[in-house]
């Protein structure tokens, strides 16, 4: 039976008398199917009044019933893997109220996080860590003398991550009651890539003829079960009770449906991954055109005319807008899966055999490449190019997936060019500076839609050239990144002058010189940490050349920005222009 998104709120009779998981294991078991339509059904309608994640949480309905209905949760740990996949858990945990507001200011988050319910075991954004995290539970358990079951449920591609294989590759070393679920829906963000999703499913296939192949799991001292049927309740029960009961390192593998009973999520579980909020007429929003597909645009523009360009994402796709590349250019694509170590080394091995690599990465999960980019990029000098898609602020989605630190990462790095677009003409011409630039560069730019949006020529920038915009007295702005046109707006009503620095490195020093000799104050506005930002580039070159000129740094202060509205997180870290026109009249004052 296929549901429907409902405009007013379902019945639910049954799930409206489970507020906690103590509540639930007091139904009997053969109400337990009820329960589940009447979780689907209540998911489908919060999320159309909220927006959010939306395919994965309905194919996890059973599941999280499962495990709640037999563990003893919060004692026994429940650690989601893909965090995005617990909203059903969060409705069976005593917030079936508070999701009508998630991803709000003030509301749940999105994931998992250890200070919003004794639930949530382990705050989850990224993927692939669950294994590791409830091993180090399991373990200091034990060492702590206290009786509990341990469970790390995986899925949504996570396990194409190396991180997964070495928290098994340690647990098969362990004598800890650990119990991992593989949740098996053939799926990432987009569809999963790579030989593990192959041996997976020749797995299942070989079990449908009668015929078991569990070598992989087994090879690492895990006990596995499976495939199991992740929709069947009465058989989920059966198997999930039986390996809980077995000492040891268990391996259970089930098989769900993504967008499990709602039919436009199944037959299209990557456009259904996540959804925005339903308006009540259901009219369809105006799509704008963002930065992402800018960067999808310049990069089948420039492998044109240029056959040794290759693109490089993991497994984004969709998100980092690469799939007309990947259409035109099936031989010259490559989705590496969640696997953001190995798609920066890739990448270094294709640029020491002359090929021109443009890897497309959030801001976000660049973090995870980190030393990567250190050692097998930078100190070998090599020639490629970081596309960082969803740099700095990212509203609903939280600190998890802001991309705040991208800049204090790569200004250490010797030859790096550094540069942050405030338009969509000027991310093209960067891409293109960048492109032709002999070494590492990284252009950082934002999500959503692109300001001025022009397609034209591509023109190389200067390298190290700012932009003055307008000329002012007593202060001058210099913005790096996609805050100019607040900050324009702040600079007119003043009479400031206002420069778009355009790089953060190599910096235009001269144009700093120039504007500290001629004003009373600098202000430096970003998108990204002021510890370590492009702020903080600029005031080690005034100190440089003895500059006496105040400085005032704006971005994002010393502390993790919560879920919001990206004008709701901009305003908090006052960043809109009310917050940065008292800021400096504040400085001006002192």
């Amino acid at each position: 039976m296929f549901l429907t998104i409902p405009a007013s709120r379902p019945s639910t009779p049954l799930l409206d008398q489970v507020n906690d998981p103590k509540q639930l294991r007091q139904l009997p078991a053969d109400q337990l199917p009820e329960l589940a339509e009447q979780l689907r059904a209540f998911l489908l309608y919060s999320v159309g009044q909220s927006g959010g994640h939306f395919g994965a949480g309905l194919g996890v309905v059973e599941l999280t019933i499962a495990l709640h209905y037999l563990l003893n949760t919060p004692d026994d740990h429940l650690v989601w893997d893909v965090g995005h996949q617990c909203y059903p858990h969060k409705i069976l945990t005593g917030r079936r109220e508070k999701m009508l507001h998630i991803r709000q200011k003030g509301g749940p988050s999105p994931f998992p996080k250890r200070s919003e319910s004794p639930y949530d075991d382990f705050g989850v954004g990224h993927s692939s860590t669950s294994i590791s995290a409830a091993l180090g539970m399991a373990i200091a358990d034990k060492l702590r003398g206290q009786k509990s079951k341990t469970v790390a449920v995986i899925g949504d591609g996570a396990m194409t991550a190396g991180v997964a294989f070495e928290a098994l590759n340690h647990a098969a070393h362990t004598d800890t009651d650990l119990l991992v679920i593989l949740n098996d829906n053939d799926m990432s963000i987009s569809h999963n890539e790579g030989g593990l999703a192959t041996y997976l499913a020749k797995n299942i296939k070989q079990k449908s003829e009668g015929e078991t192949t569990a070598a992989l799991f087994e090879a690492l001292d895990f006990e596995y079960t499976g495939p199991v049927d992740g929709h069947d309740l009465p058989t989920l029960l059966s198997k999930l009770s039986a390996v809980l009961s077995k000492d040891g390192p268990q391996f259970l593998h089930l098989i769900t449906k993504k967008g499990k009973g709602f039919k436009p999520a199944e037959d299209d579980p990557v456009g259904y991954h996540a959804i925005t909020k339903i308006s009540p007429i259901h009219q369809p929003k105006e799509k704008k055109v963002t930065y992402s597909n800018i960067f999808g645009r310049w990069i089948c523009e420039i492998a044109q005319s240029n056959p040794h360009v290759t693109a490089i994402t993991p497994a984004m796709k969709e998100g980092s807008d690469l799939v007309k590349f990947a259409t035109q250019y099936p031989n010259r694509f490559f989705d590496v899966a969640i696997a953001e170590q190995h798609a920066l080394t890739l990448a270094a091995g294709m640029a020491c055999q002359k090929i021109k690599p443009i890897v497309a990465i959030y801001s976000t999960f660049l973090q995870r490449a980190y030393d990567q980019l250190i050692h097998d990029i930078s100190i070998q000098d090599l020639d490629l190019l970081l596309a960082i898609d969803r740099a700095g602020l990212v509203g609903e989605d939280g600190a998890t997936h802001s991309g705040v630190l991208d800049i204090s990462m790569l200004r250490g790095l010797p030859k790096a060019v550094i540069m942050t677009p405030s338009s969509a003409q000027e991310l093209r011409n960067m891409l293109y500076t960048g492109f032709l630039y002999k070494g590492l560069a990284a252009v950082r730019y934002p999500r959503g839609s692109a300001i001025a949006h022009v397609e034209g020529e591509m023109k190389p920038l200067e390298i190290g050239r700012s932009l003055q915009i307008r000329k002012g007295e007593k202060v001058a702005l210099l913005n790096f990144g996609p805050l100019l046109k607040t900050a324009q707006a702040v600079a007119d009503s003043q009479n400031y002058s206002l420069v778009d620095m355009r790089f953060v490195k190599p910096l235009d020093g001269k144009m700093v010189e120039k504007l500290a000799n001629n004003h009373q104050l600098l202000v430096t506005l970003e998108d990204h940490s002021i510890i370590g930002g492009a702020g903080s580039e600029v005031s080690e070159h005034l100190h440089h050349i003895q500059s006496n000129t105040p400085l005032l740094t704006l971005g994002i202060p010393d502390k993790w920005i919560g879920h919001a509205t990206r004008e709701e997180q901009l305003a908090e870290c006052g960043l809109d222009q009310a917050g940065i026109a008292q800021a400096i009249e504040k400085a001006l004052t002192r």
